[in-house]
């Protein structure tokens, strides 16, 4: 695992956004083609407005999954995430090679069937994450299931982790955050062969230094990504302000 700081959640974006290009190129130089994770939520805007930015990415080889939605939430709703890849992803890049997007209007275990088998047959080469002010990874929030692994999984999400998204402006009230999302699993995402964890902002630096200085437990869901072999987080000044550790600027 490696730390990367930044002097700004700008400055953080641009070197995320460019280390998954480079990723993504090398990847399907190699394989012919990429499958990558992308993770939503107001952390990724700049890593996500560098990598779309990034030229030489042959798209057309990508196929694409995300981490979770939430179940019952209409496609049309401000804080789907279907919504947020289509706007803010999808509709700035060619068209890929496949998209595979989490439906939470339908029955649940007949949508965790369906992009389980999907991502069985794809494995993931790059996967861009974050964490959440509850350490959650993905929905997976504390304590998270380390144990299963099943690619995806319907999780009940707590408190802090409603109160985030109506303080980050996706819902007006608490009680108009659903109680339950589907999410890609812990397990699934350590499967991925490099991970790029975003995380800016001050209101995650608890959670940083949880998920880099704590030992590796469920109850700091990110704490896994210690034992990734290729993970790298970038952090701002803010997000990395409690650190005990020194980090690499850059």
């Amino acid at each position: 695992m490696q730390v990367i700081t930044s002097n700004s959640n700008r400055e953080l974006g641009t070197a995320a956004g460019k280390a998954a290009a480079a990723l993504i190129r090398k990847t399907i130089q190699e394989k012919g083609g990429a499958n990558i994770i992308l993770a939503t939520g107001t952390s990724q805007f700049e890593t996500l407005r560098q990598l779309i930015s990034e030229e030489g990415i042959a798209w057309e080889k990508v196929t694409m999954f995300h981490l979770d939605e939430y179940i019952g939430l209409p496609v049309t709703h401000p804080a789907s995430f279907r919504k947020y890849l289509q706007e803010r992803f999808l509709a700035k890049v060619p068209v890929l090679k496949a998209v595979v997007l989490i439906n939470g209007e339908v029955p649940p275990p007949d949508e965790i069937n369906r992009i389980g088998d999907l991502i069985r047959r794809h494995p993931i080469d790059v996967a861009l994450v974050g964490i959440g002010e509850n350490g959650h990874l993905a929905f997976n929030d504390p304590p998270a299931d380390f144990d299963t692994t099943a690619p995806y999984i319907v999780v009940n999400l707590d408190g802090a982790c409603r109160r985030q998204q109506m303080n980050e402006g996706w819902f007006a009230t608490v009680d108009d955050v659903p109680a339950q999302a589907i999410s890609m699993s812990v397990h699934q995402i350590m499967q991925s062969a490099h991970i790029i964890c975003s995380v800016p902002g001050a209101r995650k630096a608890q959670a940083v230094k949880d998920s880099l200085e704590r030992p590796v437990s469920n109850l700091y869901p990110a704490s896994i990504l210690q034992q990734h072999p290729d993970c790298v987080f970038y952090l701002d000044e803010e997000s990395a302000a409690l650190l005990d550790q020194p980090v690499k600027t850059k």
